[in-house]
């Protein structure tokens, strides 16, 4: 559907068709994982948090991921028109920067947003500005798969964005593109499982060390003040905001 500036129900309709995927790709990756290890299996694997869930939080994470899942569609639409008029670097010929790139450019865009996101993370931490934009996120003391997009508005603004922006300027084919966002949202219910899925050997491994699991962003919704990272603990490593608890969980996990 090409989209033309001057026919604003077109761009209404994309928005409403963004919406559906993105609030559908949410459903279903949390309800898959929050079925499997909060329901089918809820004995069968320990809990990191020992707190219980606060009365009503599934509802309210789900309410605040709804408005999150729109202004994702809105940005999604936005991105869409600027790619259909010639005015993001997103391509579609595989050969036009070689096979090469594509892991590079994957890596470019996952270094941009790590950055983007550690250094915003901190800045919504200020007492001030934690009350207005980031509290809703927190609420979740205990979270859960829906925590994932449970964010205040003002938020998702600032989630919305980077992406957007990045593609204005870094060369993206667009089936990295696809799996990029596939990346964010599995990543984002898996660190919010409350669960670490990840094996013991892997998270004790020079590689595993790199990445972020339920057990790593655990301690960012228990202690606020630690473990800001999005998929990587490198910015947190380097700025001596990774938790002092994650060595010894690490190595007294349980994950097999």
């Amino acid at each position: 559907m090409l989209l033309d500036v001057n026919k604003p129900e077109l761009f209404l309709v994309s928005v409403l068709i963004f919406f559906a995927a993105v609030l559908l790709r949410y459903l279903f990756a949390a309800g898959l994982f929050y079925y499997y290890y909060h329901v089918k299996h809820f004995a069968k694997y320990e809990r990191l948090s020992k707190r219980k869930l606060r009365k009503g939080q599934l509802k309210k994470e789900i309410y605040w991921s709804v408005w999150s899942s729109a202004i994702f569609a809105f940005t999604g639409a936005l991105l869409y028109w600027l790619w259909q008029n010639g005015h993001t670097a997103v391509y579609m010929d595989i050969f036009t920067y070689g096979i090469w790139y594509l892991p590079v450019s994957l890596g470019i865009i996952l270094f941009l947003h790590e950055t983007y996101y550690y250094w915003v993370h901190r800045w919504m931490h200020h007492p001030k500005i934690f009350r207005v934009v980031h509290k809703v996120h927190h609420d979740s003391f205990t979270p859960t798969p829906w925590t994932a997009f449970s964010f205040h508005p003002w938020e998702s603004v600032l989630e919305a964005i980077v992406l957007p922006l990045i593609l204005l300027i870094v060369p993206v084919h667009i089936y990295v593109l696809g799996f990029y966002l596939l990346v964010m949202t599995l990543s984002s219910v898996i660190n919010h499982l409350d669960i670490e899925i990840y094996p013991k050997r892997f998270q004790q491994s020079i590689i595993g060390q790199q990445f972020i699991g339920a057990t790593h962003h655990h301690y960012h919704h228990s202690e606020f003040k630690t473990n800001y990272g999005l998929y990587f603990t490198f910015w947190d490593r380097w700025m001596n905001t990774e938790s002092s608890n994650m060595e010894k969980a690490v190595n007294s996990s349980t994950s097999k």
